[in-house]
């Protein structure tokens, strides 16, 4: 996906379950980083459920603004349980 760096829009960011597993009661955050390495701390932001997608404003006025350049795009899940699943969710292009 790419996107405008003056765009303010919402980056949507699906996840899929087992069946019959629902994960939009569990927390879940996404981060956008520009380097290779997993995200450390203080880049991931405060996501929530649309649909069975993630979701996160990004943007100028959001609290996750990006420079032009690449990004990985990741989230983070914590389902009730022993889990926390955190995935690549892919990469997103701002000019």
């Amino acid at each position: 996906m790419q996107i405008p760096a003056s765009s303010t829009e919402y980056l949507y960011i699906p996840v899929d379950a087992h069946d019959g597993v629902d994960l939009t009661a569990a927390p879940v955050k996404v981060a956008a980083v520009a380097h290779r390495d997993n995200p450390s701390g203080d880049e991931w932001q405060t996501a929530d459920w649309v649909g069975g997608e993630a979701r996160v404003l990004i943007g100028p006025g959001s609290e996750l603004v990006l420079a032009r350049g690449d990004y990985r795009v990741w989230v983070s899940v914590d389902p009730p349980g022993a889990e926390n699943i955190t995935r690549n969710a892919g990469h997103l292009g701002v000019t």
